[in-house]
């Protein structure tokens, strides 16, 4: 029987492949009974690993075919400021992820928009109208290779 590591990323691998799935199949997959799996899927929750369940959403068929990656410098790193901007960005649904990061640029932005147009729009109307964003810069996605 694998230890307990191996059987935990197996079960977070198999919930990545499928959070439907049920206890009842997980279980028969893992060779646990359905307590069992419960059990250890509840532990895995309770522990911060699993932090929630969510669905994969095909852009493209939801018309958001525009993809980029904007990297932001900031005016400077005034606490305000910035919790101002982190606050902002979370109330917009065209940003799917935001970084913190290192290097040339203080945020890496993952941007969804239907068209050019509308990240225009975003980039107008929203991205440059916070006081602590100095430049923005684009790099469009050509292609998905892994998400």
């Amino acid at each position: 029987m694998p230890d307990d590591d191996q059987l935990d990323q197996r079960i977070i691998a198999a919930l990545r492949d499928d959070s439907r799935i049920s206890n009842a199949d997980l279980a028969t997959r893992m060779g646990l009974s359905a307590s069992s799996c419960w059990r250890r899927v509840r532990a895995l929750e309770d522990a911060g690993v699993i932090r929630r369940y969510t669905v994969d959403v095909n852009d493209a068929a939801m018309g958001l075919a525009f993809k980029a990656i904007v990297h932001v410098q900031m005016t400077r790193h005034d606490r305000g400021l910035v919790k101002d901007f982190v606050r902002m960005i979370r109330t917009k649904d065209e940003v799917r992820a935001c970084y913190a990061t290192t290097g040339g640029s203080d945020y890496h932005l993952h941007v969804v928009c239907p068209d050019l147009d509308a990240y225009n729009r975003f980039l107008e109307d929203f991205l440059f109208t916070i006081p602590a964003v100095a430049s923005a810069q684009t790099h469009l996605v050509l292609r998905t290779i892994k998400d």
